[in-house]
């Protein structure tokens, strides 16, 4: 009798990946032109083509955010109702760019098409620099309303106390937060100035005594070191109430000093934030007035008495309602080496969700053995999507349902395989992008995975490298949450079978 052949099993079905989430972002510094535009008074032409430079540089290396700084100091690279245009963009306060353009505007679609994140930092309460060279304009605070600047060494700060300050910085933030499709809000670590010594090398108090004994004469009771601290948390408080309040999906973060307690581990010395700047960073982070924290760690991983990772460690155990931790690095300051170093630290703390370099100018190098290059041939050799903000969810909302996904295999080296989808309706969120993962068979029964991310207003259809033989798409909303995926496989090649 015969014997029936066995039947060979079928082989497994392909599963995609799970997609590395981290937030790679990138400070883009424009005031003194620290990183754009490159001088004051181009033409409008070459700072566009320089943004579309800087931009373009960011998505070849696999960053994910740009954070990007539209009020240096009371003035604005962006079509402000309040304040005057910014003399690092034409040279001269006050002035527009000619031909006229938004930059923000402009900056804001043109990431978006890279796939990339654009939030607007802010510094709320320095009001001139002493890098500016041109008279302020009439519009500049200084002139239109000089009750609540003040004179502090070399430079003009708003008195932040005063609830006239407040007022006016939240108006000018939240007008940005309304007018504007950015991702987020962004303050920095100035708050009250740092402290200025005069020629004897004594400290130069903040002079706010007359706002302080206003306060007073009111009934206050509290120091004036708490007087000052009391008065940041309330701006830092309104901020994200108001800004959730017109956008509930948009991302606050702020970038506080990199130490958060002196002492705290015993190991760590150095400048005392809470003390010196009125900036209570732990206590913003505990009571979740802010959706990621950027803590400036700026020194090396081996310097023992600002350890970066005791800091970051200091700072994760601070955060009580898990909210994201992005350190900050002082990319322009390291080796690649270092830097590569400090991204490969923060992944193996649980909480610690990304990095944010400072500054762009640190990446432009391309040479073998520059930082780009270091950091794109190993952590940042795929790309990534943005950590999930679960908590910036409303009740009952919904992720994307998975697309509709058609496969068509390679038909020869002319004719590269193709997907298509469509997006059905469902999830109740904002689309930001898609993830598209494609199997490429490479012999025996193995084969690797080559991950895509596509702006979800790109036209819905990729082609994908030679020999792929199954490929995976996902939707991802503007929270970052991901849809279920749709996988459509070729079994002429692979033989293995569809999964969803």
């Amino acid at each position: 009798m015969l014997q029936a052949s066995p039947v060979p099993a079928p082989p497994p079905a392909l599963i995609a990946p799970a997609v590395r989430r981290e937030f790679r972002g990138v400070w883009v510094a424009t005031v003194a032109n620290i990183d754009w535009p490159s001088k004051p008074g181009l033409s409008t032409d070459a700072q566009k083509a320089e943004l579309i430079a800087l931009l373009d540089r960011a998505r070849a290396l696999n960053l994910n955010a740009i954070v990007f700084q539209v009020r240096p100091m009371c003035d604005a690279m962006y079509a402000s109702p309040f304040e005057p245009w910014s003399e690092f963009l034409t040279g001269q306060d006050g002035k527009a760019p000619s031909p006229y353009y938004d930059p923000l505007q402009f900056a804001t679609e043109e990431a978006h098409k890279r796939g990339l994140k654009l939030h607007a930092w802010f510094n709320p309460y320095r009001a001139r620099s002493a890098t500016a060279t041109s008279p302020a304009s009439d519009k500049h605070v200084s002139k239109a309303n000089p009750a609540i600047v003040r004179t502090y060494g070399k430079q003009l700060w708003l008195d932040p106390a005063m609830p006239e300050t407040r007022e006016y910085s939240l108006k000018v933030m939240v007008d940005v937060a309304t007018r504007y499709d950015v991702d987020g809000i962004h303050i920095d670590d100035y708050f009250y100035p740092y402290v200025e010594k005069d020629a004897a090398d004594n400290k130069i108090p903040f002079p706010d005594g007359v706002t302080y004994a206003a306060y007073q004469k009111k009934g206050g009771k509290l120091s004036v070191e708490d007087f000052r601290r009391d008065a940041v948390d309330i701006f830092v408080k309104e901020l994200y109430e108001r800004v959730h309040a017109a956008k509930p999906w948009m991302e606050i973060g702020i970038s506080p000093f990199g130490i958060a307690k002196p002492g705290s581990p015993a190991q760590i010395k150095g400048f005392d934030q809470k003390a010196e700047i009125y900036a209570d960073a732990v206590k913003w982070l505990n009571n979740g007035w802010c959706d990621y924290l950027a803590p400036q760690l700026y020194w090396p991983i081996e310097q023992t008495p600002q350890s970066f990772p005791v800091l970051l460690q200091s700072w994760l155990a601070e955060n009580k309602q898990n909210r994201a931790i992005y350190p900050g690095l002082f990319t322009s300051k390291y080796a690649g080496d270092e830097v590569a170093f400090q991204v490969k630290t923060t992944r193996g703390y649980a909480g610690a969700a990304g990095t944010v370099h400072f500054s762009m100018k640190s990446l432009l190098p391309d040479g073998a053995d520059s930082i780009a290059q270091t950091l794109l041939r190993g952590v940042y050799a795929e790309p990534t999507l943005t950590p999930e903000l679960s908590w910036l969810a409303p009740a009952g909302s919904l992720p994307p349902v998975a697309p509709l996904v058609t496969f068509i295999p390679e038909q020869s080296p002319l004719a590269p395989a193709v997907v298509r989808w469509t997006q059905p309706g469902g999830g109740t969120q904002q689309l930001w992008q898609y993830v598209v993962q494609a199997h490429m068979k490479t012999g025996g029964t193995g084969g690797t995975w080559r991950t895509i991310l596509v702006p979800a207003f790109y036209a819905p259809v990729v082609s994908l490298p030679p020999y792929t033989d199954a490929v995976s798409v996902f939707a991802v909303d503007r929270l970052g949450r991901a849809g279920k995926a749709a996988m459509q496989t070729d079994p002429t090649i692979s033989g293995a079978s569809s999964a969803k």
